[in-house]
């Protein structure tokens, strides 16, 4: 069922692509130096002296995994592909990418309200509902019972992506794609298309990257605006 339900969603993303075009890829990470790029780490407040989690190593942008925190865009993005690479340094864990990203530490005093794009070893590719929601098919069968459905504390907001095992073995890079085309987002990783969502409650903002807990590399880190073609 799951792959069937997969091949549907592929063929309505072939569909809605041909209504965009894609302008200059735009590189949102130099290799040398976080330019662009702003940090929010809660526990550093209280201590300065720590260091950041984000780092640049040997070309590489790495998330040190603590404290935990998120390295933010300075600019707001809408309509979009996001592109980037990245691997676990040492043991698989958690880490996210996040868009449509706007008011700073809105849960838990740490996340700010966004829909988050999971990168979580194994679990890559789900959503992450962040004082932000999003709609995809067959959603109570994902997400679980309605009456529990929400977008803060204990409410259920994780939605589950369609398929697993489209992960690299660790070591090895994993190429992202996410498309944010007004308020639809759909997810590719290594190729497949791993989640599409429809009806966000939002359609544009900054974008992301976590340190949760996992020391992550990232590289071509890339964005690509698209526009609706006129006739």
């Amino acid at each position: 069922m799951k792959k069937i339900f997969l091949f549907s969603l592929v063929s309505v993303a072939t569909f809605s692509t041909q209504t965009f075009s894609q302008s200059k890829t735009k590189q949102l990470f130099n290799g040398k130096d976080l330019k662009g790029w702003h940090t929010d780490v809660p526990e550093m407040d209280k201590n300065p002296k720590l260091q950041t989690p984000f780092i640049i190593r040997n070309g590489l942008l790495v998330s040190l995994g603590t404290p935990g925190g998120h390295l933010i865009t300075d600019s707001q993005f809408e309509n979009f592909k996001w592109t980037f690479q990245y691997r676990f340094a040492g043991k698989p864990g958690n880490c996210g990418a996040l868009v449509f990203v706007s008011t700073p530490r809105a849960l838990y005093d740490m996340f700010p309200k966004s829909i988050e794009v999971q990168m979580m070893h194994e679990n890559a590719g789900d959503f992450w509902c962040i004082q932000e929601d999003i709609t995809v098919p067959d959603m109570e069968k994902r997400r679980g019972p309605k009456e529990k459905w929400g977008v803060n504390g204990d409410k259920l907001r994780r939605i589950p992506n369609l398929t697993d095992g489209t992960e690299k073995p660790l070591g090895d890079w994993n190429t992202m794609h996410i498309e944010c085309v007004g308020n639809t987002i759909k997810v590719w990783l290594n190729g497949v298309l791993v989640n599409h969502g429809f009806n966000a409650t939002a359609h544009k903002g900054q974008l992301a990257l976590q340190a949760e807990g996992s020391e992550v590399e990232f590289r071509k880190i890339e964005l690509t605006p698209i526009s609706k073609l006129t006739n």
